[in-house]
């Protein structure tokens, strides 16, 4: 019989954070982050760079989370961990680690879907959602409408058929010579930018779904044109320049989200993933939400980036359910939401 105030460690290693939280009676104690920058240099994540960080991190991130929240192996009830999606290698850190974790303590192992878990971060901290509500799922690797019926029960009602938001902000900040990551620097810059400054070519997909493929080649052939006429363009322009590609991507967006209120009739309405920290994508959900009678969900910061607090929240309403997976369960193999 499993305890209904569970403890458990919950460890995320889809890309290039290491981090470990510890969860109890559904409140979580800590968010311990190791994050990486060796990629830096080399304008984007080096997968093989990334797993041999996690390998280097894990052990002390997990010691920390367990210390700070004052817990010992013994009384943890399971071990939970990313799944997937995410970098092959750096989900076999995690889940070899989770596993063998679990095997020695003779405790469940708990998999937890990366997208599920953005979602679920909602859950954290009040206030929460009600269901049923959408979730607008922001990231560099995706870019989904979620609807939410609850805890465990959700369903991807729209999502992107080429690439993420995520990946077209920092595409952009590279083609501008933005250092990585450049999605944060592009949301710093167009504060200080006019929105309307220039104008992009809409991008249009049936039902729900996303395209930034397109928006992606159309700002690449932007720069070159301009900067034909004035070598110096990009940097005379800066500021404007991000303001009007962050105003067109998530207008792009938030289009797509009222469609999607507009279809189910769902006006709970929240957002998550790396993405759903850019304040202008945040600013403008809260300005389209007065507008259209929304109630409108934005996690803390903290939450929007991967963390294993998010995993936690999954992980303890599948420790309720009796969720369990087996100690063979392979990370490779695509998870369902």
């Amino acid at each position: 019989m499993y305890p209904m105030s569970p403890v458990i460690l919950a460890i995320e290693s889809s890309c290039d954070e290491t981090s470990a939280a510890v969860i109890t009676n559904g409140k979580v104690l800590n968010n311990i982050i190791a994050s990486q920058t060796v990629h830096q240099k080399y304008g984007g994540v080096v997968p093989e760079l990334a797993s041999r960080a996690h390998q280097r991190n894990i052990v002390t991130v997990v010691d920390d989370a367990l210390q700070s929240a004052r817990k010992k192996k013994s009384d943890l009830d399971a071990i939970a961990f990313t799944r997937g999606p995410g970098l092959m290698g750096s989900l076999l850190v995690g889940a070899s680690f989770a596993k063998g974790m679990a095997l020695g303590l003779n405790k469940p192992l708990i998999e937890v879907n990366h997208m599920q878990a953005h979602v679920l971060a909602h859950f954290i901290n009040d206030p929460v959602p009600s269901f049923p509500f959408l979730c607008l799922t922001v990231s560099g690797g995706h870019t989904q409408i979620i609807l939410v019926r609850d805890y465990l029960d959700m369903e991807v009602i729209g999502e992107t058929q080429d690439d993420a938001a995520g990946e077209a902000f920092d595409k952009a900040a590279k083609m501008m010579g933005l250092p990585y990551p450049g999605g944060p620097l592009v949301d710093s810059y167009a504060q200080k930018g006019n929105p309307t400054a220039f104008k992009f070519p809409e991008t249009y997909m049936p039902g729900l779904d996303f395209s930034f493929s397109g928006i992606k080649t159309a700002f690449l052939y932007f720069l070159r044109d301009n900067k034909i006429k004035d070598p110096d363009f990009v940097e005379k322009n800066l500021h404007d320049i991000c303001a009007s590609i962050q105003h067109h991507l998530v207008k792009m967006l938030l289009n797509r989200l009222e469609e999607g209120s507009l279809k189910t009739g769902i006006k709970e309405i929240a957002i998550a993933g790396g993405v759903s920290a850019n304040s202008g994508l945040r600013n403008a959900l809260q300005q389209v939400g007065q507008s259209k009678g929304w109630n409108v969900y934005i996690p803390a910061f903290e939450y929007c980036t991967d963390n294993a607090a998010m995993i936690a929240m999954v992980a303890h309403y599948k420790f309720l359910k009796g969720e369990f997976c087996e100690l063979d369960v392979s990370p490779l193999a695509r998870m369902p939401l």
